[in-house]
């Protein structure tokens, strides 16, 4: 993997080959794993996602203009992308760009106009489609990059609100606000306990003593926007909606598992119950994992993990043949603590607690049984986590 040196470098050399001037300012913001507490976000409940080492970089200068112009080094082939910031409206054309341009746009919404237009080049290391939330990464990244170089007054979890209100307004995706928390307060070395109904977070350390944190990637690309996510949120509401009539909740949050036992029934849709009830479980699982890392027990929060896949699998339906076969390879093998699928679903990525000596036998088996049962072949990153956004 490039260290920032080296991506800067790349950055600079970009810049100055398509915009003649190497004097740029380069940005970086991380992506993020969720160690448990999936689709619980916008459901009003916990979730427990850490930063990670990879995510987006921009070399940024200012204009004298109001004219924008985009390029990544991801997606050479489209070439020098250019808009303007009286033309901050989402269009298939605008394609990748509609996400830092939603950003743009947001900043706007909430009073805070863009004075001159901008030259931006973008590099991510995080695998495109990955549920690595490359997405949220380059909404936080372009928020930061912003704030620092128009000295806008907004803090970082005002950058994640930002960034979340983008994705929901400008590109139509209904997401909660775990992304973008994730990327804008990343702690080194630290997890973030999040109650998304308060925004009230704590750091947990993560002390994985002979323990490595390992993604596989299932090489199936999901795209949110396009698949079943806002479907999972319409079916949350709507048990949710009959559950408000019969306890006085205001979130699933609200609810433990007895609670569900006792009212559950008065959601008469069987798909809206299963929505529901994962997201009562996924919370109270959530919860009990971090309660589980701080007592130092990770074969209790391993099993919760695998327990947290078995409920996106059944009761909320968002993992897919891949992630499941995945997922099941790795529960199999010697060494591995707990393993899930991580985000979104519909394809991207498990995450896995191994042991450090056995890292690589999982990689070659489970390699292997994933490309015998799906003709697939499977990435694999050890990861570390790292801090939220910085200029370099």
């Amino acid at each position: 993997m490039q260290n920032d040196t080296e991506i800067k470098e790349l950055l600079v050399r970009k810049f100055k080959e398509l915009y003649g001037s190497g004097d740029c300012r380069i940005f970086f913001a991380p992506g993020r794993v969720n160690l448990i507490g999936e689709h619980t976000d916008y459901n009003g409940g916990h979730v427990f996602p850490c930063a990670l080492t990879i995510g987006t970089y921009a070399a940024v200068i200012k204009r004298q203009d109001r004219k924008l112009r985009f390029f990544s080094v991801n997606f050479e082939g489209k070439g020098v992308i250019e808009s303007s910031i009286d033309d901050l409206v989402y269009s298939e054309a605008a394609g990748w760009t509609n996400y830092p341009k939603g950003v743009m746009w947001a900043f706007k919404e909430k009073g805070m106009e863009l004075p001159s237009g901008l030259d931006i080049v973008y590099y991510g290391n995080i695998p495109n489609g990955s549920g690595l939330s490359s997405s949220a990464s380059i909404e936080v990244l372009t928020g930061f990059l912003l704030k620092e170089l128009y000295g806008f007054d907004v803090s970082n979890i005002d950058l994640a609100l930002i960034g979340q209100f983008s994705e929901n307004k400008f590109n139509g995706m209904n997401c909660g606000i775990m992304d973008q928390f994730a990327s804008a307060m990343g702690k080194r070395d630290h997890a973030i306990f999040l109650d998304t109904a308060t925004l009230e977070f704590t750091y947990v350390p993560i002390r994985l003593e002979g323990i490595k944190i390992v993604i596989a990637n299932t090489n199936v690309k999901h795209t949110l926007t396009s698949s079943k996510y806002n479907d999972r949120r319409r079916e949350s509401e709507a048990g949710l909606a009959e559950l408000k009539k019969v306890c006085g909740i205001s979130s699933y949050g609200d609810m433990d598992n007895a609670m569900f036992s006792k009212y559950g029934s008065a959601i008469k849709d069987e798909i809206c119950y299963r929505r529901a009830r994962h997201a009562v479980s996924e919370n109270i699982r959530t919860i009990d994992a971090v309660k589980a890392l701080n007592a130092n027990d990770l074969a209790t929060f391993g099993k919760l993990m695998n327990e947290s896949h078995v409920s996106l699998d059944r009761d909320y339906e968002v993992t897919c043949d891949e992630l499941n076969a995945m997922a099941e390879a790795e529960w199999q093998q010697e060494g591995v603590i707990g393993a899930r699928m991580t985000g979104g679903g519909f394809g991207g990525c498990t995450v896995a607690l191994v042991k450090e000596d056995k890292v690589d036998d999982l990689i070659s088996a489970v390699g292997r049984k994933y490309f015998e049962k799906t003709g697939i072949k499977a990435d694999f990153y050890v990861v570390s986590i790292g801090d939220g956004p910085y200029e370099l």
